[in-house]
């Protein structure tokens, strides 16, 4: 096929290939244990698998409607009031999405417009900063501190404007695994009170928090749940990261523009899946024993690597951990995630990749969702280094 000829500019320059996706190819290419993309390589509930068989038989394969179905948004509703004791309105305050990166980037390009500025905590969620980018908008990076990645709060107000928009926020957090306190969302409720910026809180490892921590929601603090868009994902309660469904909260004005956008967007996701989702929920023992189900898994990863010269926090939550390999070497991240994969067939994820500029802490980021199996076999290579 002849190449274009002509010139068109490109929207995001200087963007690179998702540190991800190359990753992953390259753990495919050299047959490694990839604990680099963050999916589970266990399977989903054969119960819920179960549901959407029965809801695609009942014939439940054509559209939903734009926000969702009403039986999710319920469940939604009633899975936040018993969790936080916040009440969301599931007709007007909530809508079901096709994963929670796109109800972020929906969000993002629902309310901010050319020359609007947005403050990114970094490390950070990579679809966050591109996404601001193409609205028109500037992203103002606020570095959280290693190595316990804790926030400077008093910098972040030193970073507000008054053309900042939104301030974006993640916890528990990924990379990191960092869980924000309660300090933290009061200072940040601090910061945003009386003014006009609202705030994307994206909490879809809401239940994977370990040592007996709490999460702290926007929804529970009445100065951000009035400005916030708050993001879930089922993907990652249910180990389902290739169904794509999660959902936004938002109070109703906000939602209303919020839907303004995703239905022309994605206008509505998987049905059947939507439907099963729903009557799973139904049965809080599914989500609220994730935290003693992944605890088990980081304490099992981590005792598996006591004897190696990686060094590791524990994770607060998320289902990543983050090594240290300064005792192993002096590479920067990248070509030391790189030689891992090559030379010893094990793929993690460089943290500098979350960063606007490479900052090489001498850390990568493996998830630990994996089998016992895939777990030892990872430890084993590791230990090995």
């Amino acid at each position: 096929m002849k190449a274009f000829e002509g010139h068109i500019p490109d929207k995001l320059p200087g963007i690179p290939t998702s540190i991800f996706a190359v990753m992953t190819q390259l753990a495919t290419r050299h047959q490694a244990v990839n604990m680099a993309q963050g999916f589970p390589d266990f399977p989903v509930s054969p119960e819920l698998i179960g549901l959407v068989d029965k809801y695609m038989k009942e014939g439940r394969n054509q559209y939903a409607p734009m926000p969702g179905v009403p039986e999710l948004r319920r469940a939604i509703a009633s899975k936040v009031m018993a969790a936080y004791e916040v009440a969301y309105d599931w007709e007007s305050e909530i809508t079901v999405t096709a994963g929670a990166t796109q109800a972020i980037f929906t969000a993002i390009t629902a309310f901010v417009r050319d020359g609007d500025q947005v403050i990114v905590l970094e490390p950070a969620y990579d679809s966050y900063a591109p996404a601001v980018r193409l609205c028109g908008g500037t992203v103002r990076f606020v570095r959280m501190q290693h190595p316990a990645y804790t926030i400077d709060w008093d910098e972040v107000q030193r970073n507000v404007t008054r053309d900042t928009r939104m301030i974006i926020v993640n916890s528990p957090h990924n990379p990191s695994g960092a869980v924000f306190t309660m300090e933290d969302m009061l200072r940040l409720q601090r910061i945003v009170a009386g003014t006009d910026i609202l705030v994307i809180s994206d909490e879809v490892y809401e239940h994977l928090i370990y040592d007996g921590l709490a999460h702290e929601s926007a929804c529970q603090y009445p100065e951000l749940a009035k400005r916030a868009l708050i993001m879930g994902s089922f993907g990652k309660t249910f180990h389902a990261t290739g169904w794509k469904t999660g959902y936004c909260l938002a109070p109703e004005e906000l939602m209303h523009r919020f839907r303004m956008v995703h239905q022309f967007v994605v206008f509505c996701s998987n049905t059947a899946v939507q439907y099963a989702i729903a009557e799973f929920l139904e049965d809080e023992r599914n989500y609220l024993g994730l935290p003693d189900f992944y605890q088990a898994k980081r304490d099992l990863f981590l005792d598996l690597l006591k004897d190696s010269r990686f060094r590791a926090s524990p994770a607060s939550g998320t289902y990543f951990q983050l090594l240290d390999y300064s005792a192993i070497s002096d590479l920067p991240e990248e070509e030391f995630a790189r030689w891992l994969t090559t030379e010893h067939g094990i793929a993690a994820i460089p943290c500098s990749a979350f960063y606007q500029r490479a900052v090489d802490n001498g850390v990568l980021r493996f998830c630990f969702a994996k089998t016992e199996e895939t777990l030892r076999k990872a430890a084993s290579i590791l230990c090995r280094i």
